[in-house]
Formats: structure tokens, C-alpha cells, sequence
């Protein structure tokens, strides 16, 4: 059974959990997929080292994006994972997939059991804020996931994550971003955190 100790919550940025999270292991990364990944990898590989704090049994990364097919103000369960601004098409690799490299596959998928949800999105990861049609690429697209799914590919964690979508990731997204991000951390605690059945 899953309990506080063992079950890593990730964020980019505080703003995001509004300081609701403060009995639960959290951590924020900072912005984009590089801050995403060295943060992650010095907390798995010190436990993986030290069993102190314990390795997580399951990762879930909340946090918001934007979508032009899932309706704003809307949380949604992602399962599938890709680097949407990695493109090296012009020597003949695909979209999203990273040169000269055979594992993990180019689109890295769930292996969690807990899913609340369970609309499976796919979430296309890059380092930039989609404001228009140009770099997107997913159902979802956000700035960490990815990078996030990758490093608990490698130490073989189970990892979800859960996206609370604030803007139509258009020409007026950093405007419902600012908007919308702080109602997500309330839905998000309601339909995910509270279906977990914490070990006193």
C-alpha cells in the first residue's frame, strides 16, 4: 500500500500546488525538461544510493498545460509521453525522436497501476510555451513531463501525471494561464490525491 513516504508528487513551480501540499513529499523542479530532469535524478539517485529519503513507489507530476482539444478548467490523466520539440527530421529521423538512441522507445507510456481518470492523453513535452500552432504536438503539451517520464523509465518507477489545463496553449495563453492555474490544485487533490489509499 502506497503511504506518504513512498509516493513522490512533482511540480515545476510552487505557484502551481498554492501551498496546498504541505503533507505530502513534494518536489519542485523548476521550469523545462533540463531542471526537470537533474532535479528528479539527484532526488531518485540519492535514494537509489542512500534509501534516504526511500526510493518512490509511484511519481505523479501535477501541473498545468494547455490543449487544443481538451476544453480549459478540465484535469486529465497523461499516459504517453514524447519530446515535441526534438526534431532532427532533417537527417531522416522522425519528429519527437532522439537521435541515435533505441531505449526508451519515442514514445515513453505509464507503467502506473493508479489512474483515476483514465482518458490516457498524450502529452507532447518542450521547452517553450505554446502560444500558437507551431511546436505542438500531443493532446497535451507542457514544459516537464516528459523529461520526467524518461528518468523513472531509467530507475524503472512508475510514473503519471496529471495535467490541470488552463489555456487553448493559442495567442491567449499566458493570459488564462495566470487566470486559471490556481484552480487546478483543488480538483487535483479531490480526484486523485483522496482515491489513494494512504497507510496510516
Amino acid at each position: 500500500m502506497l503511504d506518504k513516504k513512498n509516493v513522490l508528487i512533482v511540480s515545476a513551480l510552487e505557484v502551481e500546488t498554492q501551498g496546498q501540499l504541505e503533507d505530502y513529499r513534494v518536489l519542485y523542479t523548476g521550469v523545462g525538461k533540463v531542471n526537470a530532469t537533474l532535479e528528479l535524478t539527484k532526488v531518485l539517485q540519492k535514494a537509489h544510493l542512500h534509501y534516504l529519503p526511500p526510493m518512490p513507489k509511484l511519481v505523479i507530476n501535477y501541473g498545468t498545460a494547455g490543449s487544443r482539444k481538451i476544453k480549459k478548467k478540465q484535469l486529465v490523466d497523461c499516459t504517453k509521453f514524447i519530446q515535441r520539440d526534438m526534431d532532427v527530421t532533417g537527417l531522416g529521423f522522425m519528429k519527437g525522436e532522439t537521435p541515435f538512441e533505441s531505449d526508451p522507445p519515442l514514445i515513453i507510456e505509464s507503467t502506473s497501476e493508479f489512474n483515476p481518470i483514465g482518458r490516457k492523453a498524450s502529452c507532447g513535452s518542450g521547452d517553450s510555451f505554446v502560444e500558437d500552432r507551431t511546436n505542438y504536438y500531443g493532446e497535451v503539451v507542457d514544459m516537464e513531463a516528459y523529461a520526467l517520464a524518461k528518468v523513472c523509465y531509467h530507475y524503472d518507477i512508475p510514473f503519471i501525471s496529471f495535467k490541470y489545463i488552463t489555456d487553448g496553449a493559442d495567442e491567449q495563453s499566458h493570459e488564462d494561464w495566470e487566470k486559471n492555474l490556481a484552480n487546478g490544485i483543488v480538483e487535483f487533490k479531490e480526484r486523485i490525491l483522496e482515491k489513494i489509499e494512504w497507510k496510516c
